[in-house]
């Protein structure tokens, strides 16, 4: 018996509507043609658009949700890690739980069934955090995938026994080693020290990489021919890169073609960046965001994320990634005809590229990590921002939401369903 039967769901626009059939969490089964098997539930789809699940590759769940009490004033990233650091030992374990796990249900309910968190330590804060999300991890481990990042926000080398606490985190269960290289004195012994701690334990690498308004100090070309001398080439990842915004175009072409060699993902977070960059520019204010279209039309994976949700980095959000995706289609200039596709693959198959997610997407043999909007063109998905409908994780329903309210444009009327 089949688990789940989704009817006529929209998984292009070029083609026929589908029916997929979904036994023991995964996908069994796609066809044009009515699938006559016995179900045990049944999701008229109607022509809405189904894509996989929606993937969060970078975020700060143990930071989430503290802007009510830890302000930035200023708007700079200064001040932002400033404030941060001086709040943090009073975050105890239980406020860092109640506040993760909302972020975390927000982001569920927008449909992402994968993410990438960092998550923080110091010897100052000890591992309450870091233990806190690697429990949430396994408390939710039915409706979300949780990669976790041993991130060292405040540097490894200027903290005495850092070292010694990154190596500590990965023997406590860390997925991914995280690095942020530009808070250290020396950027490429941070760098070479993440190298060494990730082929000790066989991890994949997330940098918060190249956080400036300008190009003075980049060290991403450093870590690209360092991942390529590693062998670690699709195993790498950068966040933010807003740096290579302002380099010029004869000099950046041959760092992303170098990027593009190292397999390097990138991760744009568009609404911290915005909200953080340019704060010294007094007139014509850039936008400090990565040239999302310059690496991907030089073949570099890029992905968009959230980053922060409501916190002195980024004030805002609801954990809605689609609204980053929205954001970024006129930021990085991704409204043409043959760019604004581009979007909801750096929000899904991009991002999964990234976190080296198996069998996901949806061809038969996938997982059953599916997302049904409420939009009946996939070409309009992101731009929408429509109600998730339906999420399905492992095949399982996690997410179900009730449409209230639909408008009929020729007549003016509104109806409650």
């Amino acid at each position: 018996m089949t688990d789940l039967l989704l009817k006529n769901v929209r998984i292009s626009d070029d083609e026929s509507l589908k029916n997929i059939a979904i036994r023991d969490g995964k996908i069994e089964k796609i066809s044009s043609e009515i699938i006559n098997e016995p179900t045990k539930r049944i999701i008229e789809g109607d022509g809405h658009v189904l894509i996989p699940g929606l993937v969060e590759s970078h975020i700060h769940l143990d930071k989430a949700l503290i802007s009510n009490r830890v302000h930035n004033q200023s708007g700079t990233l200064k001040e932002a890690i400033a404030v941060t650091a001086k709040a943090k030992p009073t975050f105890i374990k239980e406020d860092i739980y109640e506040r993760a796990k909302q972020a975390l249900e927000m982001e569920i309910a927008h449909g992402v069934t994968s993410m990438r968190t960092h998550a923080e330590f110091s010897p100052e804060t000890g591992f309450d955090g870091f233990k806190t999300i690697l429990r949430l991890k396994k408390e939710y481990q039915d409706m979300i995938d949780i990669q976790v990042v041993a991130f060292p926000q405040d540097g490894v080398f200027k903290l005495p026994g850092m070292t010694e606490m990154m190596d500590e985190a990965m023997q406590m269960g860390a997925d991914v080693v995280g690095g942020i290289p530009y808070v250290d004195p020396d950027p490429k012994q941070h760098i070479d020290f993440i190298f060494e701690l990730a082929k000790k334990y066989d991890k994949d690498i997330d940098f918060h990489q190249d956080f400036f308004d300008d190009a003075d100090n980049l060290t991403v070309d450093y870590i690209a021919q360092k991942t390529i001398d590693e062998g670690f080439q699709g195993r790498v990842s950068v966040g933010h890169e807003t740096a290579l915004a302002a380099v010029e175009p004869k000099k950046l072409t041959p760092i992303i073609d170098l990027m593009a060699k190292a397999k390097i993902n990138v991760m744009s977070l568009p609404e911290t960046d915005l909200h953080l960059g340019g704060r010294n520019d007094t007139y014509n204010v850039r936008r400090c965001v990565t040239p999302i279209r310059k690496l991907r039309d030089g073949g570099v994976n890029v992905s968009l994320s959230t980053n922060n949700i409501r916190n002195p980095f980024t004030p805002f959000g609801n954990g809605d990634i689609m609204q980053v995706g929205f954001l970024a289609v006129p930021v990085a200039h991704l409204g043409g005809l043959n760019d604004l596709p581009t979007v909801l693959d750096m929000l899904t198959y991009n991002p999964a590229k990234a976190l080296r997610l198996d069998r996901y997407g949806i061809q038969v043999g996938d997982k059953a990590d599916l997302v049904l909007l409420d939009t009946k063109r996939k070409n309009d998905s992101v731009i929408d921002i429509p109600e998730r409908l339906y999420v399905i994780k492992n095949g399982r329903i996690t997410v179900q939401t009730e449409k209230k309210v639909s408008m009929f444009r020729d007549s003016k009327e509104m109806v409650s369903n």
